[in-house]
């Protein structure tokens, strides 16, 4: 593995012998793109890949030099408007009005590891042996401007991890409008953009569409990453597969505004941009000011897509989470939201945890309802103080009784929201995001906290310090229940406005990192009506994060399939729930439920009292199997084997590091009259382990991933008596040992 510089040639080559990232230093001192992919061997000049032809129209950058323009060279951190007139990853505006720059080499320095970045999250490393930095040290000398591009090469992955930095070491105040993350020119435009869009209840569902010419985007205007679109796209050549083919994963640690943009000139390059939405951003740069973009991860794969996303998984799983619970097995959890809604007592709550004990649950989870004089989603928020009705003895009783049936004890926040109908916003009415003199829109009956402000996100945090502090809890769920609307911040002068929703999501970090520091052995659960902030800027404070509000078994093969293709299982909070289920009236059978939520950190959402004595039964044998596989479930290597955007099935499979355990999932949504026989080949498997496939018959690893592992039910030909019988909505963990 190394960075290597060539002086000669102006060339920096990082390569650690999986992938190479080629760049040079252009006649204008700009920084010029050559290659990024599978590794290539190192030499002193690859300028033959700096392609320049002269092209009629083109605006050349040196008087009396009509070859040199920067509309036709892939570039590293484009300016726009100096010969170049495609959309820039930095942008600008001077005292003067004008928005040209020119950023230029000054120095590099090569390190090892990898440094932190300021008040954002960011993959890391535990020894200086994992990693190495390249800093990139841009100049634009008139507006005495120093821009740094951080390059991070990772020696176990094929990976880049960059973000930028600016620094005014000018007179002048200066407002960036544009600071990406990333940056890269392709030399074509040959790509599928697949992104993971939708929207509540139905998030991160598969879109695929080739590149043409013009801009193609995902984005968020909504103040959080969002249920609609996922900070993650892929670029995949026509033809590619889960196990074969190039693709490159784009993957921003960020989870308020982004955009993820693709534009294709008329020369068929394709520019890849990522980072904070310039839609609305205005950052003033004071002199001597400073301004960090969060970090984008690229990562590349020549073996299809399921080995990049395992590439995440890894390193997501292992380099971007933290804390105690970063490689723990998630404890099996029942929450009483779906069982109680606002409707508890202590005693109902209590009974329903001593019923889950009896099947084998590890955490009780109290949800929404518990504070203030919080009896319906219009009062209470912002009122972090228990509510000495429905709980006589407040939070610390109750952990205490929960505590006593040897169980953990978890507790919902909503710590970024307030209700008019609260004694917090009686106190500080200023304290919401709104605009002077506007009509204040709201959502779910609540109003957004301005944690741009350090006084809000003080008060917040005391008042959870006080709770977590006098209460043995053992988990938070933290919730957000609404985008964000009327941007405009009391105590931002007019100047920073365009500061309010990426210094929002500062003041998010904040909170968090100082409540996982204070309690380092709580297990922080992320959720924003479920998945409308399900990014990688929580993993780095949160491991796992509730992937959709919709628990209904079927919607959720769409939606943690999507998930999968960046987040690893370990963070996908997946839970059993009632039926009909209560986003859209499906019943599913109990077992299907738990085959699905068994590929995520497994819970229940409903009251096991409710159930019958069968179905108990069920349950604790449900609860037994995850407790004896949730290792492999949670950290084995995650294999998609049939999608559910493709056909009436799905099939997934987690193998054991060693590959002496494997299992897999597979899911039928409709039954079939007369269907033909079925098989699905598994993934991931030693070819010389011969495995027992659920205890029963063996078959060796080669067969089972080449020729297939069988999986015809009843529903082909006409059913034996002594078959089960298929139906809608079936589903079978294959458990494989070696």
């Amino acid at each position: 593995m190394g960075i290597f510089y060539h002086s000669a040639t102006n060339t920096f080559h990082l390569t650690n012998g999986q992938i190479s990232y080629l760049m040079k230093v252009l006649p204008n001192g700009a920084l010029g793109q050559l290659y990024f992919g599978q590794a290539i061997r190192d030499r002193e000049s690859f300028d033959h890949l700096l392609e320049m032809k002269r092209r009629p129209m083109s605006s050349c950058v040196f008087e009396g030099d009509s070859l040199f323009s920067l509309e036709h060279v892939k570039q590293e951190y484009p300016v726009y408007g100096s010969t170049d007139f495609r959309h820039p990853a930095v942008e600008i505006l001077q005292p003067n009005g004008s928005r040209i720059t020119d950023f230029v080499y000054e120095s590099h320095t090569i390190t090892k590891g990898k440094p932190r970045l300021q008040g954002l999250p960011a993959t890391y490393c535990e020894s200086d042996d994992e990693a190495e930095t390249l800093t990139i040290c841009l100049q634009d000398k008139i507006l005495d401007v120093s821009l740094y591009l951080q390059y991070t090469l990772f020696a176990g992955y094929p990976v880049i991890a960059r973000n930028a930095r600016l620094e005014n070491h000018g007179k002048q105040d200066l407002h960036l409008t544009t600071a990406m993350s990333l940056s890269l020119d392709l030399p074509d435009s040959q790509y599928e953009f697949v992104h993971f869009s939708g929207a509540w209840s139905r998030e991160r569902h598969m879109k695929v569409r080739r590149l043409e010419q013009g801009i193609q985007s995902v984005e968020s205007v909504r103040g959080h990453s969002s249920h609609n679109h996922n900070p993650f796209i892929m670029l995949r050549r026509p033809g590619t597969d889960e196990v074969s083919g190039e693709v490159i994963g784009f993957s921003l640690v960020y989870s308020g505004n982004f955009l993820a943009q693709i534009e294709v000139d008329t020369w068929d390059t394709a520019r890849v941009t990522m980072g904070i939405n310039p839609f609305g951003f205005d950052w003033k740069l004071s002199p001597d000011g400073t301004f960090q973009t969060p970090e984008a991860v690229m990562a590349y794969s020549c073996q299809g897509m399921g080995n990049m996303s395992r590439t995440f998984h890894s390193l997501y799983r292992s380099r971007l989470a933290r804390g105690q619970w970063r490689d723990k097995p998630r404890p099996i959890l029942i929450n009483n939201w779906e069982a109680t809604y606002f409707n508890f007592t202590e005693d109902k709550l209590v009974s329903i945890a001593q019923a889950a004990k009896e099947d084998g649950v590890e955490l009780f989870v109290l949800d929404d309802g518990w504070f203030g004089r919080r009896t319906n989603d219009w009062t209470g928020l912002g009122d972090w103080e228990a509510n000495l009705e429905r709980l006589p003895g407040g939070i610390t009783r109750l952990a205490d009784r929960i505590d006593g049936l040897g169980m953990k004890f978890g507790l919902w926040f909503e710590p970024e929201m307030v209700n008019k109908d609260s004694d917090l916003y009686r106190a500080h009415p200023d304290w919401i995001i709104h605009a002077p003199g506007r009509r204040t829109s709201h959502g779910r009956n609540q109003f957004v906290l301005d944690f741009s402000r350090k006084e809000v996100v003080d008060w917040i945090y005391n008042a959870m310090f006080k709770i977590l502090s006098q209460a043995k809890v053992s988990y938070i769920k933290w919730d957000m229940n609404r985008s964000i609307t009327e941007n405009y911040s009391q105590a931002l002068p007019a100047d920073r406005q365009g500061e309010l929703l990426h210094r929002y999501i500062l003041g998010v970090y904040d909170l968090y990192d100082r409540l996982n520091t204070a309690f380092p052995h709580i297990l922080f659960e992320s959720c924003a009506s479920g998945g409308g902030r399900f990014d990688p800027g929580l993993l780095y404070y949160a491991p796992q994060g509730w992937t959709s509000d919709d628990s209904d078994a079927i919607e959720r093969l769409k939606i943690q399939y999507g998930t999968s293709f960046c987040y690893p299982v370990s963070s996908i909070g997946a839970h059993v729930s009632a039926v009909p289920n209560h986003q859209v009236n499906r019943i599913t059978p109990l077992s299907t439920r738990a085959n699905v939520a068994c590929f995520g950190t497994f819970g229940y959402e409903l009251d096991l009292n409710q159930l019958t004595e069968k179905e108990r039964e069920q349950v604790r044998e449900q609860i037994a199997f995850m407790k004896e596989y949730r290792q492999v479930l949670q950290f084995g290597d995650f294999y998609r084997l049939l999608s559910p955007f493709d056909s009436n099935f799905t099939a997934w499979m987690a193998v054991s590091q060693d590959k002496r355990t494997a299992l897999a999932g597979w899911y039928k949504t409709l039954n079939e009259v007369n269907g033909p026989y079925r098989r699905i080949k598994l993934q991931g498997l030693n070819p010389e382990y011969s495995y027992t496939i659920d205890g029963g018959d063996s078959r060796f690893g080669d067969e089972l991933m080449h020729v297939g592992l069988l999986t015809t039910d009843s529903a082909a030909g006409e059913r034996k008596p002594e078959e089960p019988a298929s139906g809608d909505f079936d589903s079978h963990i294959f458990v494989l040992k070696a």
